[in-house]
């Protein structure tokens, strides 16, 4: 623990609450002591701002009274399974995984994010949507996804909520019509503005680029209010979906989203109960398809997107992804990502909607 340092002050109004920032000085100020391991634990102090903190400050399982679940959690979260099943395999509340897949999600949010510094922006992107629900079937969403051609690197998503359509019977339209007065329509132009956030998002700085997607009449709407010079190809969604199709890495995408995510099954009784929730299971998987999983099931040493792309230079172990504690104050979140980390996306039948305030718990 001697040999170990903090990077900075964790105190974002310190004046060295960043790595940039040089001249930081600190003093160690004593230990205190725990009942999980690491047991003893190394207290400092900012000679700046006085704060004080500790080793356990920049650890992933600050302030957590199970810290041992974490990395457990994300692989049976990537494995499929819901979270009262995650419960009764890990003998703990399903209370208690609601709250860990929540910070983790949050996590994964700043994990990609930090990694994407590096990253080279597109020049060629497949952007899709596939529709699952919140709540009930009367509350369905459609998450928006851009994928980098040629690579299946997992770039951004966004997601939209949308009025229940199809077949329905008499007594499903008729409360349908007393659901909308109680608590009004979605937004019909939704999925054309996430999706041109998606866009934009995803293309980065790019000034000239191609975005192939399906016939949807919204995508071509929502390339219309981009500054950007987007050639966008279009291949009709009634086409084959093979290797052959143009929206082939989107595709696969969505096929690995249904497979491996409980809440996105076409016949479930694991669904999300609020598309916020929704939306921090789907950065969870987007961590573990970009950085951990190879592009290709069925390849011995298949390399990651993430190393495809020269993010990484080996597949991500959880241990890698769990290292340590990303903080949000030294971190700028797309505008949706910042709205799900805050946890302000609302599910409209729920007349309580609670958002991430806390202090400490990040």
């Amino acid at each position: 623990m001697k040999s170990w340092a903090p990077p900075f002050c964790p105190n974002p109004n310190c004046l060295y609450h960043s790595e940039l920032t040089p001249g930081w000085k600190f003093k160690r100020a004593g230990f205190y002591r725990r009942q999980v391991h690491p047991y003893r634990i190394q207290r400092f102090t900012c000679l700046h701002c006085k704060r004080s903190f500790s080793s356990q400050t920049f650890s992933i399982t600050y302030w957590q009274k199970l810290p041992d679940l974490d990395a457990q959690i994300l692989k049976k979260v990537a494995g499929c399974m819901a979270n009262r099943q995650i419960a009764r395999d890990l003998n703990v509340s399903p209370t208690a995984v609601d709250k860990h897949v929540e910070r983790m999600g949050r996590h994964c949010f700043l994990f990609h994010q930090r990694m994407m510094k590096a990253a080279e922006p597109p020049t060629q992107i497949v952007v899709d949507g596939f529709e699952s629900f919140e709540y009930s079937q009367y509350f369905p969403i459609h998450h928006h996804v851009a994928v980098e051609k040629e690579n299946d690197f997992f770039i951004y998503f966004t997601d939209s909520p949308l009025r229940r359509k199809g077949r329905m019977t008499d007594h499903q339209k008729k409360r349908r019509i007393e659901l909308e007065v109680d608590l009004g329509r979605p937004d019909p132009k939704a999925i054309e503005k996430d999706m041109a956030e998606l866009i934009q998002v995803a293309l980065g700085s790019t000034a000239v680029a191609t975005v192939f997607s399906d016939d949807h009449p919204a995508y071509r709407r929502s390339i219309k209010h981009l500054k950007q010079v987007i050639k966008q190809d279009i291949t009709p969604g009634s086409d084959h979906r093979d290797k052959n199709n143009s929206l082939w890495e989107v595709n696969l995408l969505d096929l690995l989203i249904r497979h491996s995510s409980s809440n996105h099954k076409r016949e479930t009784i694991a669904w999300s109960k609020r598309r916020q929730a929704s939306a921090e299971r789907l950065a969870i998987f987007l961590v573990w398809r970009n950085y951990m999983k190879g592009r290709r099931e069925k390849e011995r040493g298949s390399p990651t997107p993430g190393m495809v792309k020269g993010l990484t230079d080996r597949r991500l172990e959880v241990e890698d992804v769990l290292s340590g504690r990303i903080f949000r104050t030294n971190m700028e979140l797309p505008p949706r990502w910042a709205e799900y980390y805050d946890r302000v996306i609302e599910t409209r039948a729920l007349e309580v909607n609670r958002r991430h305030e806390l202090s400490f718990a990040y």
